[in-house]
């Protein structure tokens, strides 16, 4: 079959892929009005059409002291019996006064929430309240209107508003820049400890290549001894995996094989020098770099963190940039020193949460070779790269033309969508850049027929976010999800083969039921190439020696898949 020209699959657990962008169809079921038509604001979004939107705007831009009008708007073109709004504010803000309707507002770690049910008729409903500026710095105001009764991103809605405030009347900026920054102060609010479905602590595959940066060399004739900087890195961020509609999961766990580089300055007046570089450790985000110094004490020393492992994954902002976040600097090093916990800046948590979900596909990945796929040979790997930015409306999808995923605002507080649409990365080197010519694949629901290359391609996608997770829940950036667990008597979801909820639960029962993981499956798809589930399990699994018998048959059978 010809490669098509560029090819984007979008939207999150249950995407399409096709020769052209196409809307994010990463919906549960159609609704009665298909031809709603409630977008985000940037023309360029992949998002799918909705029947409930929401917009959030300010009144003017509040310096630190100052009190404005947040104004927030939901849209309805549908009825909905009980609509939840929820609304976030940075900890730069507070509510001064609000609707009596919503409910108290809540603090933490994030910031302050509050929420309310809705019944929603056709038309726009406004809410507002008043809210006053607190500190200075990037800040991000959040709203979420969804259907409690039927989570589906076709019945939902995010906004965002993004500004930088200032100290002085006047100061305070639109936008926010957060690709650069320093540590957040590691003595705020803790949140959840590691779940059950945290990455392992011995993992049983190559970690990924630190960078290759050998210790600064001693001056001649200035033998100083080896001085080692240590600590860990942490994420605090908020998880849909664990959440609801209106209060998402607090998390605060390591941050995995990060690029980290030790920076210097061997004299109060003297130029920056790159010390040492590696990577935090798997499970534990420690680090300990070493050099040799070139004087008896190092003026500053200082670590600087990015989302990038060695070279097999990263996240970047919509300019492909590299988040940073760089630890306060120790002064006067003359011996081993720590830098304790260094926590990232709050306003990347969103990119380095998704850099750690791609850690732990990582680990299981199915391949090999030290690279993600088993077509790929050490040295010529190629990395999966995700861009994200604050109020991104540039998601939910991957192109092979650039082999990128694209991730919106609240996108990586879903662990699943983030493996999903890295599945499709997956399965695009798998194929060595080759993608089926995909049918019926906009728009399409997860648990609806749609086409044949359709429920392939993204049912594929979806096992890949399914094993990584261990379970067969969906899960949206709003903290709504559903679990498409299924069998021959599960009502809602359709029969056969171009339904990607059937393909994806029977692939996973066939990589651990019969397989005995999915290497070996991985492993035959990146030599023969397949077009439909029809095509990998009739020609190409018996081919390659994967067992097509009575009881992976059984298994197609209870997920309604009959050859």
């Amino acid at each position: 079959m010809p490669r098509p020209a560029a090819l984007v699959a979008a939207g999150g657990i249950g995407a399409c892929i096709a020769t052209v962008a196409v809307p994010s169809a990463y919906a549960v079921t159609p609704t009665s009005a298909d031809s709603c038509t409630v977008r985000p604001a940037d023309k360029n979004s992949e998002a799918p059409p909705s029947c409930l939107g929401v917009t959030a705007s300010l009144g003017r831009l509040p310096a630190i002291g100052e009190r404005t009008t947040l104004t927030v708007a939901v849209t309805a073109q549908t009825d909905v019996k009980r609509a939840g709004l929820s609304l976030q504010l940075p900890p730069a803000l507070r509510i001064a006064d609000r609707d009596p309707a919503l409910a108290a507002p809540t603090n933490d770690a994030f910031g302050q929430r509050t929420s309310r049910t809705l019944a929603l008729s056709p038309g726009t409903r406004t809410i507002k309240l008043e809210v006053k500026a607190v500190a200075a710095g990037p800040a991000q105001i959040q709203a979420d209107i969804s259907d409690i009764d039927r989570p589906d991103p076709r019945r939902a809605g995010h906004a965002s508003v993004e500004l930088t405030i200032g100290k002085a009347k006047g100061s305070t900026a639109k936008g926010m820049s957060v690709t650069e920054a320093e540590a957040t102060p590691a003595d705020g609010p803790t949140a959840g400890g590691p779940t059950a479905n945290d990455r392992p602590a011995r993992p049983g595959a190559a970690a990924p290549a630190a960078p290759s940066a050998p210790p600064q060399a001693a001056a001649p004739g200035r033998p100083y001894a080896p001085v080692c900087v240590s600590g860990t890195l942490r994420n605090r961020f908020q998880s849909s995996e664990g959440g609801s509609w209106n209060r998402k999961a607090d998390r605060d766990l390591p941050v995995s094989n990060a690029n980290v580089t030790l920076w210097g300055r061997a004299t109060a007046g003297g130029g920056t020098q790159k010390l040492a570089t590696g990577l935090t450790g798997n499970g534990d985000g420690a680090f300990k770099l070493c050099y040799t110094p070139s004087t008896s004490v190092t003026s500053q020393v200082w670590a600087e963190f990015q989302t990038q492992a060695g070279s097999m994954w990263s996240v970047v902002d919509g300019y492909n940039r590299r988040y940073s976040t760089t630890s306060n600097a120790l002064s006067n090093v003359s011996g081993n020193k720590s830098l304790g916990t260094v926590y990232a800046n709050s306003g990347q948590s969103r990119a380095w949460h998704a850099f750690d979900t791609l850690n732990k596909l990582w680990w299981d990945r199915g391949s090999t070779s030290t690279c993600w796929t088993s077509n790929q040979r050490d040295g010529r790997c190629t990395p999966i790269t995700v861009q994200w930015y604050p109020g991104s409306q540039d998601g939910t999808y991957w192109t092979n033309r650039d082999d990128k995923v694209h991730l919106a605002d609240s996108d990586p507080d879903s662990g699943h969508t983030t493996v999903h649409e890295a599945g499709h990365s997956l399965m695009g080197k798998l194929y060595n850049g080759w993608w089926p010519n995909v049918t019926n694949c906009s728009p399409h629901y997860v648990n609806r027929t749609s086409s044949t290359t359709c429920g392939w391609t993204e049912g594929y996608a979806d096992a890949v976010a399914f094993r990584a997770f261990k379970d067969t829940v969906m899960t949206w950036g709003n903290g709504s999800s559903t679990n498409l667990a299924n069998d021959r008597t599960t009502r809602g979801i359709d029969w056969g083969d171009a339904c990607e909820a059937r393909v994806a639960t029977a692939l996973v029962d066939l990589w651990s039921q019969v397989d005995g993981g999915w290497t070996k499956s991985n492993t035959m798809m990146s030599r023969e190439r397949q077009s439909t589930f029809r095509e990998y399990f009739l020609t190409d699994r018996p081919a390659y020696g994967l067992d097509t018998g009575s009881k992976a048959r059984t298994i197609l059978y209870n997920h309604t898949i009959q050859y």
